[in-house]
């Protein structure tokens, strides 16, 4: 395999969410969507990145940072179906084939709900009724459209419904580390480090938050998320797995997760 090029090239989804384990990083971090970020991770166009569980899901070669995700253990509000009809009653749902770990959640809890809404992608004009069209938002933009919206449209909270389904937390994203990077252990340490001093100084984090105001910042790190990965947020991650395979969005297979 080849050697790791130096310096450390690292990818991180540019979201709010991300903040606490990124800020402070001393080389240069490539900030990019999601997808986009899966894509540079399995070309190697970078070694580490903060990325999709669903992208390890799928191509289980990475290796995962230990006792560090973004999960949520409840609403996590920043994932959620924009929707005016009772969810029950809509009949599409625009997403953005982007959001692989929303929008295969989404189709996994909509599945057990016995729903099945078409899907179509985002901004594609659509013959449904208005009324009866729903949106996933994920992520800064999703924050920003119901802190804009919350008077007109109701939200379907994924981290919510995923709690009231399986009662564990869940993964949204993870930092993996390509498998030819030698140093992983040493890398995944500083990852850990950073996380916890971000954590401790959390006020000083929200003061320089330039984007959100600070009680939502203080309330959404607080309330809404969790930065660990332990083992209730394996647990959570091997049944979203499963959940995908018995709906058929993953190959029937298992793997032993390899951490560092």
């Amino acid at each position: 395999m080849p050697a790791l090029k130096d310096p450390l090239r690292i990818g991180c989804v540019q979201y709010l969410n991300a903040r606490p384990l990124i800020r402070g990083w001393p080389g240069v971090v490539i900030l990019d969507h999601p997808a986009a970020l899966c894509l540079q991770l399995a070309r190697g166009d970078v070694d580490v990145a903060l990325v999709s569980s669903f992208e390890l899901l799928r191509h289980p070669i990475y290796r995962i940072v230990d006792d560090v995700s973004i999960s949520s253990a409840g609403p996590v509000y920043s994932v959620v179906v924009a929707h005016l009809a009772e969810i029950s009653e809509v009949d599409e749902i625009e997403i953005d084939p982007a959001a692989e770990t929303s929008g295969n959640l989404l189709r996994c809890l909509l599945a057990e709900a016995k729903l099945a809404p078409r899907f179509t992608p985002t901004s594609t004009s659509s013959t449904a009724s208005p009324a009866r069209t729903a949106r996933l938002l994920i992520g800064d933009q999703a924050i920003r459209f119901r802190q804009q919206h919350s008077d007109e449209f109701r939200f379907w909270d994924l981290g919510e419904q995923w709690a009231r389904l399986i009662n564990l937390p869940f993964v949204y994203a993870l930092w993996l580390v390509r498998p030819e990077v030698v140093d992983a252990k040493n890398i995944a340490d500083q990852l850990r480090e950073l996380r916890d001093e971000n954590l401790a100084k959390i006020d000083k984090l929200i003061a320089e938050e330039k984007d959100f105001d600070r009680e939502f910042c203080a309330r959404y790190y607080g309330k809404h998320l969790r930065f660990n990965f332990g083992e209730k947020e394996e647990e959570g991650l091997r049944a979203f797995q499963k959940l995908c395979q018995k709906h058929e969005l993953l190959p029937k297979c298992d793997f032993a997760f390899s951490v560092v």
